[in-house]
């Protein structure tokens, strides 16, 4: 994380002030892991919770399903917040909020108890992604927007895949123990980011550097007169109706390790074995998700180009990944290990069958290249949407996107779990899982359909941005009041 404080003034910072920022990115980093963690935790349980609660698996995954929306619904009101007033204490607030529903999860003796909690902890969870974009976007300089939030989105994804390991691993004999573990952490989280360094609005834009090195302030917030203009504008319309069809997939596709389940299943190996096969697998599969950062550098190579290049990236990243997940799903999965091999032996088993067996190998190179692929897409989008909206903004339009993230989400994750039923009628076990899996791949078109148009009106938009916060810097400097709300269409 060097290079964000590269862009956080270094060079007038002093021993101290250095120190507090580090830790301040350190601890911002953590948060960010955490509540995706938290998000990642439910699905490789979806068999041990649904037979504990006497429930099916479709219903455990309508909660992650609606913890989603949840999330994603009430993140508009924490960003707008966010956007108006100090965002260190929103942040703490929404994670000692999430923290709580997770660990009383863990006491859930009924379906119904499990279900409220897990949309209690989720309205903590809309406040971490949503007010945090809005935090990193003002530590980060436009020229490295890609790199810096390719790591900003790596965060979130090691979160993920940390959530489905812990899940899988720690809570294969106990579903309740994962729950209680990150609670814990949630809190020790919380406490830590305290202390940490209040970041200035707007302290990464080059045209107000002038301003803010001669100890003026930018005091522009949002209003609730600036939304329409900036839902007007198509570029913004774009990026936040693209999240609805890729997250149809990305939603969908928590079911992975429940596929790779279903297929160890299939070769004689007991639930908790199972259980431990397709998680390991799943992780090792996420490892293409570092490769985000590829994405992120290419796309600052481009926009130094041309304005249209971080959506060129987004949408060509998307389309390529279709063919090499559905060869993923479809290749069979080959682990030698006795089927009453304990945990540990067939976690071994599972590891080696990458270099051992050639199937597995091809599907450890098909996941790497498909998540390499589409994973252009979210630094890119995060990139975007802080090019294109002036900085009391982009938490606001984020959380938008956001929330269309999870309509999205919700509905790949619970359409695709129906999918699975129907399909089970004539395509048998994990057959009717690859099928489904394969089928939702098909959203990813319009999605990059959309990046397509966004790199149409992106020029403008930028454009637009640069010479309002320039025509503020100005103005601040004179003493003169300027426009409050963003007051140009742009595209």
């Amino acid at each position: 994380m060097v290079v964000v404080l590269t862009d956080i003034d270094e060079a007038r910072t002093s021993g101290h002030g250095r120190l507090r920022r580090i830790y301040t990115v350190t601890a911002f980093v953590i948060l960010a892991s955490l509540d995706n963690v938290a998000i990642g935790l439910v699905p490789p349980l979806y068999s041990p919770i649904a037979a504990d609660l006497q429930v099916a698996e479709s219903t455990v995954s309508f909660a992650t399903a609606a913890g989603y929306l949840v999330a994603a619904v009430v993140a508009v009101g924490w960003a707008y917040a966010g956007d108006r007033s100090d965002r260190r204490v929103l942040l703490v607030a929404g994670t000692l909020l999430w923290a709580g529903g997770t660990g009383a999860t863990a006491l859930a003796s009924t379906y119904t108890a499990f279900l409220l909690l897990q949309l209690a902890a989720a309205v903590g969870l809309g406040a971490v992604g949503s007010v945090g974009f809005s935090v990193v976007s003002d530590l980060i300089a436009p020229r490295r927007r890609g790199l810096v939030m390719s790591l900003f989105g790596l965060s979130q994804g090691i979160g993920t895949v940390a959530g489905t390991l812990v899940g899988g691993l720690l809570g294969a004999a106990d579903w309740h123990r994962p729950f209680l573990v990150l609670a814990g952490l949630g809190v020790l989280a919380s406490m830590a980011y305290l202390p940490t360094y209040n970041i200035r609005r707007g302290q990464s834009e080059p045209e107000l550097a002038g301003l803010l090195a001669g100890g003026g302030r930018y005091e522009h917030r949002i209003t609730l007169a600036d939304v329409p203009r900036l839902l007007a504008r198509r570029s913004n319309v774009w990026l936040v109706l693209q999240g609805v069809t890729a997250q149809l997939v990305f939603g969908s596709l928590v079911w992975l390790p429940r596929l790779l389940q279903a297929k160890a299943e299939a070769q004689g190996y007991p639930q908790e074995s199972a259980i431990v096969v397709g998680t390991i697998f799943a992780t090792i599969f996420q490892l293409g998700g570092l490769l985000s950062i590829a994405g992120g550098l290419l796309g600052d190579r481009l926009q130094r180009r041309t304005p249209r290049g971080r959506a060129v990236v987004a949408a060509a990243g998307v389309l390529a990944g279709i063919p090499f997940y559905v060869a993923l799903f479809f290749l069979p999965l080959r682990i030698d290990a006795p089927l009453d091999a304990d945990t540990g032996a067939v976690a071994s088993a599972v590891l080696g069958s990458v270099l051992t067996q050639p199937a597995m190998t091809l599907s450890f190179l098909a996941a790497v290249l498909a998540l390499a692929l589409t994973s252009a897409n979210a630094p890119n989008w995060f990139a975007l949407i802080a090019d294109l909206n002036l900085p009391e903004h982009r938490g606001s339009i984020y959380s938008l996107g956001n929330l269309a993230n999870g309509v999205g989400r919700a509905a790949g994750n619970g359409l695709v779990g129906a999918a699975f039923g129907a399909l089970s009628r004539s395509v048998p076990p994990p057959w009717n899982f690859a099928v489904g899996l394969a089928a939702f791949q098909l959203f990813f078109v319009p999605t990059g359909a959309m990046y397509l148009r966004v790199a149409r009106t992106a020029p403008a938009d930028i454009d637009h941005v640069t010479a309002t916060l320039r025509q503020r810097a100005l103005s601040a400097a004179a003493g003169k009041p300027s426009a409050g709300g963003d007051n140009i269409a742009g595209s």
